[in-house]
């Protein structure tokens, strides 16, 4: 078994699960959010157990994430395109891990972080796409490219007709589409892991 992959696997099931209840556990925690009036990013600012919940969450699932994307380099394969795809992914998680180290209070930093995440992240799954179409993983790729779209359509439709008033919601959907692509990646990478020699 390789245990590296593994590990990637099992930290991929892990990072958006860990992630996503700090953000939500903030939520509760914060009466007065609004999922239309407010961003995910203002919970990192108030006073309390809300913002060490919400910061502490970005950064340590951003580290988890991180980690996942390096188990991704090595599962994206020999391909150039599959190592720049994995690379822009591990991009969009520093950049998480920056939004819960500079909140809002530091601008305009959050903002070009928030920005990095919310691109890379779309731009990442778009390349992979190709990676996986070229490969002949072609059920692979159309979920990517579903997942993709979804990452990327909900600011597209924010910016151009503003279906809310702040971005909690195109915030959390374009999350939770990253984070169903890495619990199938994780899955995949473990029923590899199990059908390869000892590493």
């Amino acid at each position: 078994m390789d245990r590296g992959l593994k590990t990637s696997g099992i930290i991929g099931f892990a990072a958006p699960i860990f992630t996503f209840t700090c953000i939500l556990a903030a939520i509760a925690s914060w009466p007065q959010f609004s999922w239309t009036n407010n961003a995910l990013s203002d919970l990192g600012v108030q006073s309390g157990f809300t913002a060490i919940l919400f910061n502490s969450g970005l950064v340590i699932g951003g580290i988890l994430f991180a980690v996942f994307a390096t188990g991704l380099y090595s599962f994206a394969g020999k391909r150039f395109i599959g190592k720049v795809g994995a690379a822009c992914f591990f991009l969009a998680w520093i950049a998480l891990i920056a939004i819960g180290i500079f909140n809002e209070n530091f601008r305009p930093t959050h903002y070009i972080v928030s920005v990095m995440l919310f691109v890379f992240l779309p731009i990442s799954l778009l390349i992979f796409v190709a990676t996986f179409w070229i490969e002949s993983k072609r059920r692979l790729s159309g979920l990517t490219l579903a997942l993709a779209l979804v990452a990327a359509a909900v600011w597209v439709l924010q910016l151009t007709v503003e279906y809310v008033p702040n971005v909690a919601i195109p915030e959390f959907i374009s999350g939770l589409a990253g984070a169903a692509w890495v619990w199938v990646l994780s899955y995949l990478m473990l029923k590899k892991a199990s059908q390869t020699p000892n590493t």
